[in-house]
């Protein structure tokens, strides 16, 4: 015979696609009827036009499918009332990114010009660190030049706004919020500076990003309005510098750095971006942006060289794409992009040195 808890225990592995929490932990469950063999289960979606229902309904029907014994499956979906989602949110997602006992990680990837690869960067070091297992979110903080929807494959996708709460969008595994979501047919932004710090604010504290272990921001280049703000909103917050191996790259990401000095944000290291590019036919290196800038900058600001990676043609098709070459790659940049991950997982479990200070 079936019973009650086998199909709640069931239940208990299907996630909300946007909240990436179990349904039955957001009391999503509405009502379990059992009938023999079969099963129909009531589930109470956060809105009645959620866009994810269909996902939600076919997870619940495999996830019961395989309960040993059940013939047919029924699921009814419903949603939930303002006070029903107040409470989860209440009860679920009630600590800010932003507060002081956040467990989170953040990570500013940072550029002193663009051009270098910090999207791309930001993108794959997510992708590998979720990867390896962390719950990982990034937010685009380039507001004017926002790539990251396109490099995750999320272009022309709108968030779900409840109640005045904003839902990360999934992608890969991972959450994501850009202001590119929001704008219609590519449309530029055009803001003054006090607008940044204000949607920056909303994303880090109106977003539900839930409990993460990293939150990667992928910065605009310079030491404008934008990390400025960072340091001030997010004062735990912790730098990677990327640069190209180009003396003079590396000489203007040398500003970003300086600043963080200026605002007393630690800076984990530097990623030498594009180091050298692998031939697609014979993998043969060739260092065509010039070679020792990256170790130049680690030496300057005296913290390490984290990862030096390749340029090759499968990061830049499967970025078109939108598919990270961390997590869909094979070879010397799905390697790199693993190795990064790994050493920065460690660098935030460790005290600051000299650099950043």
């Amino acid at each position: 015979m079936i019973d009650r808890q086998q199909v709640m225990d069931a239940l208990a592995e299907v996630h909300d696609p946007e909240l990436h929490k179990s349904i039955v932990e957001l009391n999503m469950v509405r009502d379990v009827q059992i009938d023999g063999r079969n099963v129909k289960v009531t589930v109470a979606l956060k809105t009645a036009g959620c866009p994810l229902k269909d996902t939600i309904r076919r997870s619940v029907e495999e996830r019961l499918a395989r309960i040993p014994g059940v013939g047919r499956v029924e699921v009814e979906l419903g949603a939930m009332t303002p006070e029903e989602r107040a409470a989860m949110f209440a009860a679920k997602f009630s600590s800010p990114i932003t507060a002081p006992d956040s467990k989170t990680q953040v990570i500013g990837v940072a550029s002193g010009k663009g051009g270098v690869g910090k999207s791309t960067v930001t993108v794959n070091l997510a992708a590998a660190l979720r990867k390896q297992g962390y719950a990982v979110g990034v937010l685009d903080c380039d507001i004017y030049g926002f790539s990251v929807p396109r490099m995750v494959g999320i272009e022309g996708v709108k968030p779900t706004v409840l109640d005045g709460k904003i839902l990360p969008i999934p992608a890969h595994g991972m959450k994501v919020m850009s202001i590119g979501n929001f704008v219609p047919d590519n449309s530029p932004v055009i803001w003054r500076g006090p607008m940044l710090g204000k949607i920056l604010r909303q994303f880090l504290t109106d977003v539900v990003w839930g409990e993460l272990d990293f939150l990667l921001l992928d910065l605009p280049p310079g030491t404008g309005d934008m990390a400025l703000d960072v340091a001030q909103l997010l004062p735990n917050s912790t730098l990677l510098i990327v640069t190209t191996p180009q003396v003079v790259a590396a000489g203007v990401a040398s500003r970003a750095a300086q600043m963080s000095f200026k605002t007393n944000q630690r800076i984990l290291g530097v990623v030498e971006n594009m180091s050298a590019f692998v031939c697609p036919c014979c993998g043969e290196k060739t260092p065509i942006f010039g070679e020792g800038g990256g170790q130049k900058l680690a030496e300057e600001l005296n913290v390490p060289l984290l990862a030096q990676l390749p340029l090759t043609m499968e990061a830049r098709t499967l970025g078109d794409e939108g598919t990270p070459v961390a997590i869909a790659g094979e070879g010397v940049m799905a390697e790199a992009f693993a190795e990064l991950a790994e050493r920065v997982a460690a660098a935030v479990q460790q005290p600051a040195g000299q650099g950043g200070k």
